[in-house]
């Protein structure tokens, strides 16, 4: 109680002021209270930057400070927004249609029972399955295409249409038949139509991992032609790792003791669902863009930023977008990430003109009731903080 009247004598009555204090503590006190190694967070407001701090460490051993304009993060499922928006731009060039059979684009994918679109897909409703077991940690160099053997042959769980599973895979085939019917690789097509014109250009996808050579009677394969082929996956990393810093920050995640160094994962090819890398101040770009309708047209970008319904019953998901309310009754579009060494939030608040990024380096740190707080204590404040 003595706290609270401290609290009251040094920052007053005045609301908006205490809001961005509180919130300002209350993430200081995440990294404090062990709950995350680090966190970043960009707040937009009417365009202008509202709200821009790090909270502790990029890499705990080292010492490096979080730095919410550099640190790279991974930033899970927020890839999901990112990704639809380049599907917008596709079908924009009526490259793709929506609702047309994704046969008509990956034709060699195995037949299910029942057909399913790229909307069915995009929306979660294709009765496509989710991660078992360590598929979630995949540490295997799989290219887009090649992954698809992970799932392939899985009968959908349910006719698409009249249920909904949120998954990744789901992205992977739509990554897929973009890159098909584009002719290019998918994330060079992303890095074209969003994050080139957007200019986010602290976001790209994972370093491609060469295999260790071991002795040639080992791979099968004699010491030179073994050297060729790791001269050619070296070609592959600099396509695939193309704006890879210094900063992208070290991963972790939590047990009894403390925090340990995530396990090692390759996320490319998953990159359309959970595979992308980026600081919060260039995924607060991407939720500024679309408050202002500079990206797709209005009327494709209702489309995906609406709801699709079960039954009548609302699933709370567009296309790519989470589409939601919060608890106060206030509408918003993003999404939330979770992933090995990475845990994220993305919200668009279209009535209150707000945008919010906040990025972590821990797996699943089951922080997002106290990132709820603090989000509603930013929009309750008006104060300009930089």
């Amino acid at each position: 109680m003595e706290k609270l009247f401290t609290k009251k004598r040094i920052l007053g009555d005045e609301p908006a002021l205490n809001g961005l204090v509180a919130a300002d503590m209350q993430l200081t006190s995440l990294v404090k209270e062990k709950k995350v190694p680090g966190l970043a967070i960009t707040v937009l407001k009417d365009g202008e930057k509202f709200f821009q701090k790090g909270y502790g460490f990029a890499d705990m051993e080292e010492k490096v400070l979080v730095n919410p304009q550099s640190s790279v993060f991974r930033i899970a499922s927020i890839s999901k927004p990112i990704s639809a928006t380049a599907l917008a731009h596709m079908v924009s060039e009526g490259l793709i249609d929506l609702d047309a059979s994704f046969y008509t684009y990956v034709p060699y994918y195995p037949k299910k029972k029942y057909d399913f679109t790229i909307r069915q897909l995009a929306s979660h409703t294709a009765g496509i399955r989710g991660y078992r077991g360590v598929e979630y940690g995949l540490n295997k160099t799989y290219s887009i295409k090649e992954s698809i053997e992970i799932f392939k042959d899985d009968e959908l769980l349910f006719k698409p249409g009249t249920d909904y599973l949120y998954n990744s895979f789901d992205w992977v085939l739509i990554s897929l038949a973009m890159q098909e019917v584009s002719g290019i690789p998918f994330e060079e097509y992303v890095k074209q139509k969003v994050l080139g014109p957007l200019e986010m250009s602290n976001t790209f996808w994972p370093a491609f991992d060469c295999p260790q050579s071991g002795p040639a009677d080992e791979v099968g394969q004699t010491p030179m032609v073994f050297e060729e082929q790791k001269r050619a996956l070296t070609r592959a990393a600099s396509v695939r790792a193309q704006s890879r810093t210094s900063d992208v920050v070290k991963f972790y995640s939590k047990n009894r003791l403390g925090f340990r160094e995530a396990i090692p994962v390759d996320n490319f090819y998953k990159l359309a669902g959970g595979g992308f890398l980026s600081t919060t101040e260039d995924i607060a770009k991407l939720g500024q863009a679309y408050l202002q309708g500079k990206v797709i047209s209005s009327k494709l970008q209702k489309d995906f930023l609406t709801a699709q319904k079960i039954n009548g019953a609302s699933t709370y998901y567009g296309l790519g977008w989470q589409v939601s309310e919060d608890v106060k009754g206030r509408p918003y579009y993003g999404h939330v990430g979770n992933g090995v060494g990475g845990y994220s939030n993305f919200f668009v608040y279209p009535n209150e003109n707000m945008v919010f990024s906040i990025l972590t380096n821990c797996t699943d740190p089951k922080i997002q009731l106290e990132l709820d707080v603090i989000i509603d204590q930013f929009i309750s404040s008006d104060n300009l903080i930089l």
